[in-house]
């Protein structure tokens, strides 16, 4: 009796078509995998998470509870929110345009030095390097009313009564966009590489056929650096929106009051609420009032807020560059 052969090799089997391309059209998605997890678990659950605990009354130890549109009722009838939302507006409206102009502005200063060229673009980046945290405390002692290094100059100059800065409503705003200023190195750097990207020979034909400084520029150069121009205002803009660390600290160390337990201040948005931010009140109503549901809320404004205006200055741009 002869046993049937299990060791042999036998006839190869050729998968089908459909799974032929069934697998070809699996495979781009296995590199992509590890990246769409992650996008699952730290960015679509939690603005989902987000969207869901913003009709609920939520305080972290209780079970969420059901209420309905009670949450997104309240955000028109809060009155912290609109004076938080026009601080930050004034913010983004003055603070990303001043730090993008001096960037640019200093960045086409330094394409122009000669010699010690690293030196000068080292210098100006430097500031941009410094904590946030301790850059706002410097600037709050320098600008400091009575006994601050620059109201002192200002004197000497015969400036009889010169600001009150972090202290007066009207200029405390203004000096968060002066410590913006002070570190526009980042932008700079980046304005920098996008003006070296520019080609020459496209300002040497503008050259050749008559164009001035101003229309070589206008014409040739802000066309090529726009994408880098849209990228500043977007991040500008993104950032702006969420102001919290320098406002806090100034609000607190020039009002002299040290930050309460848990970094809660009861001096956020001094003086007079004139640097009370968006996300200063978000993260007040969170973590102070342990209203969580309601801060739900002010987050997800926050995000559509910040995708409506990407989405427009994008479409500028666009119209732009055409």
């Amino acid at each position: 009796m002869s046993l049937p052969l299990t060791g042999g090799a036998g006839p190869s089997r050729t998968p089908s078509p459909r799974l032929t391309r069934l697998r070809r059209r699996l495979t781009p998605y296995t590199f992509v995998a590890p990246t769409l997890v992650g996008l699952a678990l730290f960015l679509v659950y939690p603005l989902v998470s987000a969207v869901y605990f913003s009709f609920t009354r939520f305080n972290l130890i209780q079970a969420p509870e059901w209420v309905g549109l009670d949450n997104w009722r309240f955000l028109f009838e809060d009155d912290n929110v609109v004076r938080a939302a026009k601080n930050t507006l004034w913010l983004v409206l003055v603070m990303v345009p001043a730090r993008m102009l001096g960037a640019l502005l200093t960045a086409l200063l330094l394409n122009q030095v000669k010699r010690a060229r690293g030196v000068y673009r080292t210098l100006f980046y430097l500031p941009a390097l410094a904590p946030p945290v301790a850059a706002t405390l410097a600037f709050v002692l320098l600008l400091k009313p009575g006994t601050g290094p620059v109201n002192t100059a200002l004197s000497a100059l015969g400036v009889d009564d010169p600001p009150l800065w972090f202290n007066d409503p009207a200029w405390a705003k203004p000096s968060l966009v002066v410590l913006a200023m002070w570190g526009i190195g980042d932008l700079m750097m980046i304005f920098i590489a996008a003006l070296l990207d520019v080609p020459a020979e496209l300002h040497e034909a503008a050259s050749l056929d008559g164009a001035g400084s101003w229309q070589r520029f206008r014409y040739v150069t802000l066309p090529s650096i726009s994408p880098v121009l849209a990228f500043a205002a977007i991040t500008g803009i993104i950032g702006t929106l969420q102001y919290f660390t320098q406002a806090a600290v100034a609000a607190s160390v020039a009002s002299g009051q040290v930050t309460g337990g848990g970094g809660i201040s009861d001096t956020f948005g001094y003086p007079e609420g004139s640097t009370f931010t968006y996300p200063l009140w978000l993260y007040v109503v969170g973590f102070r009032y342990h209203v969580l549901g309601y801060a739900n809320v002010l987050a997800v404004v926050l995000f559509v807020v910040s995708m409506t205006a990407t989405v427009l200055l994008l479409r500028r741009f666009k119209e732009f560059t055409r």
